[in-house]
């Protein structure tokens, strides 16, 4: 039976990176996209970490009435805001970092994790670390921030995002640490630099993919081939 998934983004750009990633299994995406809650998080001083958490409850109790068979975020700033205690839906949720964790915490060498959003730095790495402590992994991992990057593509200068990033992934491959890109957004450019280099990425979207696949028990699509007349 075909499988439904709820997708919960805070971005219009991590459709594309949803799509084309599953475009082979057969599995229905349903996506909800709200900018509008990152924007209020970060410029309106009276709306409250609570007032938050409310809001993604909501969305998520209202994407679970959808007949889905699973709910994924790809917003790492609404993952943190999750108040998973005060769920009452039944479906697994899929939050986009786990797996990306389960993957880096596997790194036993020093590593880089790289950000361009510094929104999403404090979050990430808050529940990067609770991973690590609640499955007894260590971490030596340093953070950087791209900056002045993210607005490019909140611009909608796409090109210009990625050309930004691969060049900076140019300037620290040679410290032959373990490189990983901790925003959906920044796959895109990881996947050029890692052909331009053969350089090996870490990205949270093939780790999400290949978890989500094994989660749900997704199959391939079926081809149909038509045989021209002889």
């Amino acid at each position: 039976m075909r499988k439904r998934l709820g997708c919960l983004h805070a971005h219009y750009s991590n459709i594309e990176y949803i799509e084309e990633a599953l475009s082979s299994y057969d599995v229905e995406l349903i996506h909800f996209v709200d900018p509008a809650l990152m924007y209020r998080i970060t410029s309106d001083e009276s709306f409250k970490v609570a007032d938050a958490q409310k809001k993604v409850k909501e969305q998520i109790e209202w994407i679970a009435k959808c007949n889905v068979d699973a709910i994924l975020i790809t917003c790492t700033n609404y993952i943190a805001l999750l108040p998973e205690e005060e769920l009452s839906v039944s479906m697994p949720i899929i939050k986009i970092d786990e797996p990306y964790f389960e993957s880096i915490c596997n790194v036993q060498q020093p590593q880089t994790i790289l950000f361009t959003n510094p929104a999403t730095v404090n979050g990430t790495m808050k529940r990067l670390h609770q991973y690590a402590e609640k499955h007894q992994k260590s971490l030596d991992a340093e953070v950087i921030v791209i900056n002045d990057t993210f607005e490019l593509m909140m611009s909608g200068l796409q090109q210009e995002y990625n050309r930004k990033i691969i060049k900076f992934l140019h300037s620290i491959i040679n410290e032959k640490k373990v490189i990983s890109v901790a925003q959906l957004s920044m796959v895109e450019a990881s996947k050029e630099a890692e052909l331009l280099t053969s350089y090996s990425i870490i990205n949270p979207l093939d780790t999400l993919i290949a978890f989500i696949v094994r989660d749900l028990e997704l199959n391939k699509k079926t081809r149909v081939r038509s045989e021209g007349a002889i």
